[in-house]
């Protein structure tokens, strides 16, 4: 695949069918990465880019976090081995001080290369984090029950349906995300790219295509709520969120801890 660390430009789409419909599509940008060598730009492109741990995952902040130890802390507290080998994530960096990851996607190898599971880390609009974790079958495609609200004019309930192949060789990225309902139409998101090496002119090129991504997000998901809201979409109650994960039924738990040991002891 592309050189890592790479910035995708991507494209968004959502789709609702029911009980209204309701689409629309725009341009943001995203990075991917190796969580144990993450890019850190020197100033000033560091205030278009800036990758910190504690955006990530919900366990309390420790001294020394890194991506690699929040990622691992918390598959550990879910009681799911943490990965031996690489870990690529799919996430977006601080910008200007600003920081909002509607969808983080890490796909966790061991050190044979076995891609061992993916976590689609999910962040709400009220500062809420929750973890998906799966295990995708050949063509990176998992299921698993829904139980994050997201979205006020979505309950809880259903199970998602993801598409999370791992970026090809030519770079290409695409990430999809379908919630089935029973007795409903089906709610979809996706996102697209191409990853291009992270370049000095690529990191200053996103802040063409989606300049300030993380407000600029954020504002949109507002514009979008309230023309639901004007079109009288049902608001959702949002449920207390008692617990960070969810994970899917076949993925590989602490009985199977070998390579992590090894690693935790090297």
């Amino acid at each position: 695949m592309t050189p890592l660390p790479a910035v995708v430009h991507t494209r968004i789409t959502h789709t609702r069918t029911t009980p209204i419909r309701h689409s629309f599509v725009y341009r943001s940008a995203s990075w991917l990465i190796d969580i144990d060598n993450p890019p850190r730009p020197s100033w000033p492109l560091r205030v278009f880019a800036r990758f910190v741990a504690t955006d990530h995952f919900p366990e309390p902040a420790g001294p020394g976090d890194t991506l690699r130890s929040r990622l691992d802390a918390h598959l550990d507290a879910a009681g799911v081995a943490p990965p031996s080998g690489r870990v690529v994530a799919l996430l977006s960096p601080r910008v200007a001080g600003h920081v909002f990851n509607p969808l983080s996607v890490y796909w966790c190898h061991d050190l044979d290369g076995t891609l061992r599971c993916v976590v689609a880390e999910v962040h709400n609009t009220y500062g809420e984090r929750h973890c998906y974790v799966t295990t995708p079958d050949a063509r990176g495609d998992a299921q698993v029950r829904k139980e994050f609200y997201v979205s006020p004019f979505n309950d809880v309930d259903g199970t998602y349906r993801l598409h999370v192949p791992e970026p090809g060789p030519d770079g290409r990225v695409a990430v999809s995300i379908i919630l089935d309902r029973e007795g409903q139409g089906s709610f979809v998101a996706s996102l697209a790219g191409q990853a291009r090496p992270a370049t000095v002119q690529a990191i200053l090129t996103t802040q063409i295509v989606a300049p300030l991504a993380p407000l600029l997000v954020t504002a949109r998901i507002r514009v979008q709520g309230i023309r639901l809201w004007l079109r009288r979409l049902p608001v959702i109650t949002r449920p207390v969120h008692d617990h960070p994960t969810t994970v899917a039924d076949d993925t590989l738990h602490t009985s199977s801890r070998k390579d992590f040991d090894e690693r935790s002891a090297s």
